[in-house]
């Protein structure tokens, strides 16, 4: 019996210590005193509830006193430092991950304080989403101060930011998302075009401008009855006209100063269907043409057919995303190249005779003209309809 006795209390005090030594651990998880989701208060809050300071629970073996304040490169974990920067009309909200944040103006002193501030620190990548132009500045200052940049669809951060719980969304947690999108995805970062290339871009956007105001003013004119209206919008498309032609005549003198613009324009323009203004396009939106493969270089530009399948639904291709720009033109040249009695043409209307859509059958005109583009700059050899017309019979 008292073997027995002994037997259930030294069980009872075992259990106990268990129950001591679980019971804190359940706790901890439990309370989550580190979740993302709750303030610093209520952090001090849970662990004040347990009967311990908080700073004991990160901290144990803490004595209390005055910490030396560590620097932003103590901070940095050795896997690489990640930057997201959110860009606004006003405003630079960045963060680099695991340490600080900081807050610039978007203007020319406020994006040197973000240069010097992260040459100060072993930067990996830094993220930036496109915001319709408003990220060029602090991005190119990025890339001339030999930091890596990483420009990204906003949709991809808003993705990322949602598949991975974050509902909130303010500027600094943007910036946040950003950061640990560099860090989780690692995407290519930019290469820092040319000065050259950037002014020629720059002309090329600017006539497709002109274009699209004349446009919109020669259907404005079709509508329009009173006389002085009329008047009006006749003259303002004589003035857009003599715009255009004088853009052309200034992207035609920066082709022939550059002696490698010039040969990559007669070796375009070699395909038909890519006239002068298509040619341009590609020289200025699209420097990765005859250096990429050919199917990459169809997903940069929008012309890559994408899959919708799911189990025994088989959805249609479709195409998305992509330089638009470039993509326009390029459906443009293909309308050229469908009515030539070229093989070019002869594809398009072998597809046409297969059933194919209009539109359809324009694109894949379109993804052929540009892998035909990039093969013919690759090779530094002009186009051949010999040679070139035999695969488009064959595709």
């Amino acid at each position: 019996m008292k073997a027995k006795t002994r037997c259930s209390v030294d069980k009872g005090a075992t259990m106990e210590s268990v129950r001591q030594t679980v019971s804190p651990l359940i706790t901890e998880i439990v309370g989550e005193p580190r979740s993302p989701h709750l303030s610093q208060s209520a952090a001090a809050d849970s662990g004040q509830s347990l009967g311990r300071p908080a700073s004991a629970q990160t901290r144990p073996h803490h004595k209390g006193g005055r910490r030396r304040p560590s620097s932003l490169r103590e901070n940095l974990v050795m896997d690489g430092c990640f930057v997201g920067i959110d860009v606004s009309k006003n405003q630079l909200d960045g963060q680099v991950l695991g340490c600080q944040s900081f807050q610039q103006p978007n203007a020319t002193a406020g994006i040197a304080q973000v240069v010097a501030l992260l040459q100060s620190v072993p930067v990996t990548l830094v993220v930036v989403e496109a915001t319709g132009g408003l990220e060029v500045p602090v991005t190119r200052a990025l890339q001339k101060a030999q930091i890596a940049v990483a420009v990204i669809n906003p949709r991809q951060g808003r993705d990322f930011a949602k598949a991975t719980g974050r509902l909130a969304k303010t500027d600094r947690i943007d910036a946040e998302t950003l950061a640990l999108f560099g860090q989780t995805l690692r995407p290519r970062p930019q290469a820092l075009p040319d000065e050259e290339t950037v002014a020629l871009d720059a002309i090329v956007t600017r006539r497709c401008q002109l274009i699209d105001m004349r446009t919109m003013e020669k259907n404005r004119l079709q509508q329009t009855v009173d006389a002085k209206v009329r008047q009006n919008l006749e003259e303002h498309l004589k003035w857009l006209t003599d715009h255009i032609d004088a853009v052309d005549r200034e992207l035609g003198d920066a082709v022939r100063k550059n002696p490698a613009w010039q040969a990559r324009d007669a070796l375009q323009q070699s395909i038909p269907g890519i006239g002068a203004g298509v040619s341009r396009a590609l020289l200025a939106g699209l420097p990765e043409l005859g250096r990429l493969a050919s199917r990459k270089l169809a997903a940069l530009v929008g012309l890559a057919p994408f899959a919708c399948d799911s189990g025994k639904h088989k959805g249609k291709r479709h195409i998305a995303g992509g330089r638009s720009q470039v993509r326009a033109m390029l459906y443009m040249g293909a309308w050229s190249a469908a009515r030539s009695k070229t093989p070019l043409g002869d594809f398009y209307r072998r597809l046409r005779a297969k059933g194919k859509e209009a539109k359809v059958a324009l694109i894949a005109l379109a993804h052929k003209m540009l892998t035909l583009a990039n093969a013919v700059v690759r090779s530094g050899q002009p186009y051949d309809a010999s040679l070139h017309g035999a695969n488009l019979v064959n595709a």
